[in-house]
């Protein structure tokens, strides 16, 4: 299994995490799979849906990729409704919560995030955040949320797994919270912008024109290509 992108702790793999997860050796899965929302940007004003026309295969609400054996502890963001679907995959569990401060119009305010880790120390059962526009994915958290949610459920020594990256903000996330990190992604663009995003926190902004140049051709491991240490 070759990996997309791999630097400073964090790996990238392209495929089907369904295929892909039984491989990997996690400690905690925090992720925010698919809703069933069919949402997509462009022809029309950000939140717009064409969910009869546009919805990809794979965007279906669904718990049947979950296996409690992957990891350790859990963190899965859901719609409220959905809660008690992913919390019956799991011994015992508990919900954190998502609050928009700019939800879409008609659309919910709250997201549920199931874990099994309970009782957690949380200093709050909940985090408010603006969504942004979502510029590199549909479905874009914000950093700061992840953050949160990754320091609620995992220890700096844990590996975070995110079977579903899209834009990689769970991988961002981990690497400021000094966490190693593994994201899947199926749909492959979403990996090159991932790969991007992590590859930019590495450039020296303090060394000269050369070393920047260098730095900037340090991005994702081409399809087919591998790193030194993986040959």
């Amino acid at each position: 299994m070759k990996a997309y992108y791999q630097h400073a702790g964090i790996t990238i793999y392209h495929g089907d995490c369904r295929e892909i997860l039984p491989q990997v050796f996690g400690d905690v899965i925090v992720t925010d799979p698919p809703y069933g929302t069919g949402w997509v940007r462009g022809g029309g004003d950000v939140g717009e849906f064409h969910a009869k026309h546009e919805r990809p295969d794979w965007d279906v609400f669904s718990v049947d990729w979950i296996n409690p054996s992957y990891g350790r502890t859990w963190a899965v963001f859901c719609p409220k409704n959905r809660a008690s679907e992913v919390g019956e995959c799991f011994d015992k569990s508990g919900i954190l919560f998502y609050r928009k401060t700019n939800p879409r119009p008609n659309g919910p305010d709250v997201e549920a995030i199931v874990t099994n880790f309970v009782p957690w120390a949380a200093d709050r059962l909940e985090f408010s955040a603006y969504n942004g526009d979502s510029p590199l994915h549909p479905c874009q958290k914000p950093l700061e949320l992840m953050e949160w949610v990754i320091c609620e459920v995992s220890t700096p020594y844990d590996l975070i797994v995110d079977p579903f990256m899209g834009s990689g903000s769970t991988l961002q996330a981990a690497k400021k919270t000094g966490r190693k990190a593994i994201g899947i992604e199926i749909e492959e663009k979403y990996c090159e912008i991932a790969a991007k995003r992590l590859s930019q926190e590495v450039l020296n902004f303090t060394a000269d024109s050369h070393e920047q140049t260098e730095l900037l051709g340090s991005g994702p491991i081409p399809s087919g290509q591998s790193t030194e240490s993986e040959r």
